[in-house]
Order: C-alpha cells, then structure tokens, then sequence
C-alpha cells in the first residue's frame, strides 16, 4: 500500500505542471525604458474554480458556443480523471434554449442541460472570447450536424497508452513550446483514430469550433483531453498551446465537500 501512495505521489509532482512566466516591473522613476522585470513560476490550477471562486453560476449565465466541462459518477469517469489528474472527465457544447451537445458512448446527442447539471458531480462553464453571434450559430450548426455519428473509442482507448509519455512532457518547468511539442509528437498514435466520422466528447468540442474558423488550438483534436482544454483557461497552465485562451464564466454545480475536492 505504501508503495502504491509512493507512486501516486510521485505522479501527481510530476503533473504539478509550471512555466516560467515574465512579469513586468514598472519604472518608479516615470522613465519607461527603465522599467525592469522578473521571472516568476506559475503552477497549473488544480481546481475548477479560479480565485477560489465559491460563487455559483446559473444557467441564464450561459451563451451559445459557451464550453461545458463536467466530472461524472462511475469508474470510466474516474479513470479519466485519474490519468489526466484533473478534476474533470467529460466535455460538451452549450448551443443555447437550454440544450448541450455531447459526445457520449452510445453517440453524438442533443441533451438538455439541466439534464446534465443533474446527472454530474461538477460542471463548469468556459468561453471562447469575442465569439460573435455568426461563429456561436457555426459552432452550434456543425456540432447538430454531428448528432448520430458514433463515438471514437478507439481515439478514447489510444489515450489510455499515453498517460505515462505524456506525464514526461508535463515535467514541471518544462518550456511551454518544448511541452507542446512533445504532446504533439507522442500524439500521433492518433492517427489510427477516425478523424470527422465518430467523435469523443472534446474531439466534437474542438472540431465544432475549428469549422467555425475559430480553433481553440491548432493541435489535432484527438490529442486534446477535456482537462487540456480546462487549462487553457486565462491563468491556468495549458498543456497543448491554445489560439485563444478560454475565459471562465463560472462553477455552475459544486461536488460535495467543495472544499477539499477543489481547493
């Protein structure tokens, strides 16, 4: 047992993943060519709020495009968190009057969000920014038209293999380009996956919004996890490289013992 503690430990300071970040220093002599600067490290956020935000955010909050990223019951949902070491398991696409759409085992479906507030553990909201109304409707448009295809398990189960390459790339303090990288280059073992035929659930997040011509990230959609798209977050330290870093717009549903789960 202590063995097995040894280890969990050991991955979890492996995933305490950090950049290195430059903060500039104002010039206190009025002189902006004097102003000087510091490097700083920077931790990933472990939790789902930011800020320890204990305030919760209702569904009126949400607009159509806005990314919804939950932590499920069961043991798949379990086991995605535990490989990702994140505390989120399952992504999904809000497209307004109260529907989402999601990747799910049995397909891609339309559900209703209150649906999905109930069914899940924690559910929090992000937003692409400056989504202009025609892109939301893009957005929305593509991922309807997806609604039947069946799941990619395999590009689910190629993850599985993953886990341990790309808790190497995660090394704290590694250079961001050199972690994008190297996520990138293990990830290509998902070429054996369908590529726009069947979908897992961040895979239809993200091809939603690359056919909108407003990709979150420019990496391959089968690479990306839910938890890579949580922390492309403003303030977070992203794994994969985002185009656009996603604003938080709130902890819609807290896990019992919020405290202790996400702080």
């Amino acid at each position: 047992m202590k063995r097995w503690m040894g280890l969990g430990s050991l991955i979890v300071l492996l995933q305490g993943c950090a950049t290195l970040v430059h903060v500039e220093t104002p010039s206190t002599s009025g002189d902006p060519d004097s102003a000087s600067g510091r490097h700083v490290v920077q931790f990933r956020k472990s939790s789902l709020t930011l800020d320890g935000d204990r305030v919760l955010a209702r569904q009126e909050d949400l607009r159509p495009g806005d990314i919804i990223l939950t932590a499920g019951p069961g043991l798949t949902a379990a086991g995605i968190q535990l490989m990702s070491l994140a505390p989120i398991s399952h992504a999904a696409l809000y497209i307004g009057d109260g529907q989402i759409v999601e990747a799910r085992t049995s397909g891609v479906r339309v559900g209703g969000f209150q649906e999905l507030l109930a069914g899940e553990i924690a559910v929090v909201a992000l937003r692409y920014p400056d989504l202009s109304e025609e892109q939301a409707r893009e957005v929305r448009a593509y991922a309807l038209n997806q609604v039947g295809a069946p799941f990619n398990l395999l590009g689910l189960m190629l993850h599985v293999p993953l886990t341990i390459p790309r808790t190497a790339c995660e090394l704290p303090l590694a250079p961001s380009g050199a972690r994008d990288a190297c996520i990138r280059a293990v990830g290509n073992i998902q070429q054996l996956s369908p590529r726009s035929s069947q979908f897992f659930c961040s895979q239809l997040v993200l091809q939603s919004f690359r056919h909108a011509g407003v990709p979150i990230t420019d990496a391959d959609p089968r690479i990306v996890r839910p938890a890579d798209i949580l922390h492309m977050r403003e303030g977070d330290v992203p794994s994969i490289r985002a185009s656009r870093r996603l604003v938080y717009v709130g902890l819609l549903k807290r896990p019992p013992l919020a405290e202790l789960a996400l702080e």
